[in-house]
């Protein structure tokens, strides 16, 4: 590496780590659940970072694996593929380093997240067919010169699940003084299967008896790749669940290192997602109701079990990027989205332990 980019990468590296330091860590938010008596249920929540989602964790580990790599160019673009949240982490860490950023997203992405994007310095480069985002973004690289930063191939490597501050080590730091120190359970939907891989890892690193579950989005194939051992599977069509699920196997999705998994039907995710929304006085993310659902799951077996503990679920951003989905009755009725009694389904299990609707596939849970 010639002295004038080894300086550069030294500059970039010293940015981001001076931009570290200026955050502040994310809170751990306790939610009573009186129907599931016992069991203590905490809210990682995520939305609080610069850019308001679990991504901003990835996205600079992802850039520092990139310098640390020798992958990152003065001036040469950074491309991603992604559903909008770590595409907005990662413009606001390309505009911290003064290279061009372009985020390959999927056309039905929201408004808001793209506009975010833009906020950032970004380029939104729209592609219809979600399922095509991996390859116009290889395409775009080798077009423009730059560098595909690929964040379902690297998220699980790039980020130390040994420590460095990462998600589990801030989660079993914050929970040393509750009634319940060390976690029965860590639930985290997928999307790139890092932030599972980070929490996995860690517990068996760290000699820990908490277990991980995975829930799944309905449109995905993390599932029944999990039940079915088959890293091929793919579908034709993405997530309606922005940020999680994906049409193909992603190379960070580590079943080994997961306890559990269950797959969360669209509309029962959306429906907690409003619950947890009108508990917090906030609205959140639909990933934040599909890990509510999952955390549901497993305190309705504690319970089921006589057993007592807490259990930590992923905030992962907020619903401030889904005004225009989400949290618009229109939309709602536009998708054939009925909500409010599941919502009140929602309401019974967590505040009076009712079972929730519907059969949800999960193994490892019996």
């Amino acid at each position: 590496m010639a002295t004038q980019e080894r300086n550069w990468t030294r500059e970039a590296i010293r940015i981001i780590e001076a931009d570290f330091q200026r955050s502040a860590d994310t809170h751990l938010i306790p939610l009573d659940m009186p129907g599931l008596p016992g069991v203590d249920l905490y809210f990682k929540d995520e939305s609080s970072h610069p850019t308001g989602s679990l991504k901003h964790r990835l996205a600079r580990s992802l850039f520092l694996y990139a310098l640390c790599n020798g992958w990152l160019k003065p001036g040469a673009p950074v491309i991603e593929a992604s559903s909008g949240s770590t595409a907005i982490s990662e413009a606001y860490f390309a505009r911290l380093l003064g290279v061009p950023f372009i985020a390959v997203v999927p056309a039905s992405t929201s408004k808001e997240k793209i506009a975010q994007i833009a906020f950032y310095g970004g380029q939104a480069h729209l592609v219809d067919d979600p399922t095509q985002i991996y390859a116009e973004s290889e395409r775009l690289a080798k077009e423009t010169g730059g560098h595909f930063m690929d964040q379902f191939t690297y998220a699980e490597r790039a980020t130390d699940w040994r420590a460095n501050n990462n998600i589990a080590e801030s989660i079993f730091q914050q929970m040393r003084h509750e009634r319940f120190p060390e976690p029965a359970w860590l639930v985290s939907s997928p999307g790139t299967g890092g932030t599972l891989a980070t929490l996995g890892r860690f517990a068996r690193y760290r000699r820990h008896d908490t277990r991980v579950l995975c829930a799944d989005a309905e449109r995905s194939v993390f599932f029944d790749s999990y039940k079915t051992g088959d890293r091929d599977l793919t579908l034709s069509y993405g997530s309606r669940i922005e940020g999680i699920g994906r049409p193909r196997v992603e190379a960070s999705f580590l079943p080994n290192v997961l306890d559990a998994c269950c797959k969360v039907p669209d509309d029962l995710s959306l429906a907690a997602m409003h619950y947890l929304a009108q508990r917090l006085g906030r609205h959140v993310g639909g990933s934040s109701g599909t890990n509510l659902i999952g955390a549901l799951l497993v305190a309705r077996q504690m319970v089921a079990r006589r057993e007592s503990g807490s259990v930590v679920a992923i905030l992962c951003d907020s619903g401030e990027r889904y005004e225009t989905t989400y949290y618009n009755p229109l939309w709602l009725i536009s998708q054939g989205f009925d909500l409010d009694p599941l919502i009140e389904a929602v309401r019974q299990c967590a505040e009076h332990g009712a079972a929730l609707p519907g059969d949800l596939p999960c193994i490892g849970l019996d």
